[in-house]
């Protein structure tokens, strides 16, 4: 008897240590509206399971039993958002707040702070999770000229050549410039065509620096990403070969016009991304518009900036709504006003089937970090377009120009778990991205700012 009781305890002890007690699942959202962010329509009732990060199962039915549940019913699953336009002088401030909003992946190109130094600290601090922070994208510092944007117009004791600016000054030189930034994990080169966003201009960067800059970056698998603010820019930065547009503010395309029709099918050729920044024109007009950070959903640190605003600010803002209102040939100094043109472009360039992106410029006056994205998919969506297309251009998008369309950008199997549970739906009105739930970053509910 006591044998027999010997050998049945013996059982069932290598029974158990032969159970694997491993959780099947680190995550589980059931019952969502899902909207993956590959354009597809919305789907209801998706369960979606997540495993070491990575998405492993999207499907339906009920789910019992779980405690690893996030119970979705009513609200909507997206993917995490990208800005693909951002600077920071300060992430260990900035990045938070970009987790805050849902951002969960940035592209910066260049920045009076950027050193190597500085981008790999930036680097380090996204490839975590327990600090809020976006993972971080970015290119080489700024190729530029002595004297020329964007020196001249954000001076500051922060640019140092050779460490936050490369100063071009002859096309011997460039060579050996990319090759010095190659040696980075770098996603291509910065390069300052614009003569400045305002008066006094200076001269453009001359064609045939641009044209070197981008020979050389191939040499290396690297792309050339271009500044640029108007139709003459925009030509130069074609025929010169770059790759992508880190600005559309200050173009106008004529889809009637067979030249611009020839430089959207070169970029297209390229496979070019366009990112779209139309936050620059609403920063201008910030200061004219106290009852914008009335808006509930803004924190308070940037509600605190309209303390801030100065009659020195009233008067460039002024100034710079004039400067719109002959750019773009009308009388009236609305936001939809100067939003509706730009969006029309964006809109018809989509159509074409040039990759557009979504990037706002952030780290300027009155462009936020993380709460201008949901004003720059507002401004498109005041512009005409559909909330899935936008949607599409903050997430699938812009993980294709980051060249990372793998893992990011969407809600699919085999990706990592970047996503944002809302509260009401998106397509019925772009502003309800900032009803936000919960921001998930690779499969972990991320903090966000609580006041």
């Amino acid at each position: 008897m006591k044998a027999s009781l010997t050998l049945l305890l013996l059982a069932l002890i290598i029974v158990g240590c032969n159970t694997d007690q491993t959780p099947e699942y680190d995550l589980i959202i059931s019952n969502v509206n899902l909207i993956d962010g590959t354009g597809a329509p919305l789907v209801e009732g998706s369960n979606v399971y997540i495993k070491d990060r990575i998405i492993i199962k999207i499907d339906s039915g009920v789910i019992k039993g779980q405690s690893i549940l996030i119970d979705g019913t009513g609200k909507y699953l997206i993917p995490g958002l990208f800005d693909c336009h951002v600077h920071t002088s300060d992430f260990n401030r900035d990045f938070p707040k970009l987790i805050h909003y849902g951002v969960t992946s940035v592209f910066i190109p260049g920045g009076g702070k950027c050193t190597n130094e500085y981008y790999a600290e930036m680097r380090a601090r996204g490839n975590q999770d327990s600090i809020p922070a976006p993972r971080v994208f970015h290119t080489s510092q700024h190729f530029t000229m002595e004297g020329r944007h964007p020196v001249k117009t954000y001076a500051s004791s922060n640019w140092v050549e050779g460490e936050t600016v490369f100063f071009l000054k002859d096309t011997a030189q460039i060579s050996q410039l990319v090759k010095l930034v190659s040696e980075y994990p770098i996603l291509g080169i910065k390069i300052t065509i614009e003569d400045g966003p305002a008066p006094p201009f200076v001269e453009r960067m001359p064609l045939s620096f641009i044209s070197k800059t981008v020979e050389e970056a191939m040499k290396y698998g690297l792309e050339v990403f271009a500044h640029v603010s108007d139709n003459e820019e925009l030509r130069m930065a074609v025929e010169g070969g770059a790759q992508n547009l880190v600005h559309y503010t200050g173009v106008n395309i004529d889809p009637n016009d067979s030249i611009h029709l020839k430089w959207i099918d070169e970029l297209k050729n390229r496979d070019a991304s366009w990112v779209t920044t139309l936050m620059i024109d609403k920063s201008f007009l910030y200061p004219l518009h106290p009852e914008w950070f009335e808006d509930k959903h803004m924190i308070t640190s940037y509600k605190n900036i309209l303390k801030e605003i100065t009659p020195e600010l009233i008067d460039r803002a002024n100034y710079f709504s004039q400067m719109l209102q002959d750019e773009y040939g009308i009388d009236e100094n609305g936001l939809s006003d100067f939003v509706k043109p730009q969006s029309q472009d964006i809109q018809f360039l989509n159509d074409q089937g040039l990759n557009m992106v979504l990037g706002t410029d952030a780290g300027n006056d009155f462009n936020f970090h993380g709460y201008s994205l949901h004003e720059e998919m507002q401004l498109l969506e005041m512009g005409g377009m559909a909330p899935l297309d936008i949607l599409k251009m903050g997430t699938l998008n812009a993980a294709k120009m980051m060249h990372a369309e793998d893992s990011l950008g969407s809600i699919e199997v085999g990706k990592l778990a970047d996503m944002i549970l809302l509260d009401e739906n998106p397509m019925a009105n772009i502003s309800n991205t900032l009803k936000i739930n919960k921001v998930i970053k690779r499969g972990k509910v991320q903090r966000r700012i609580e006041e």
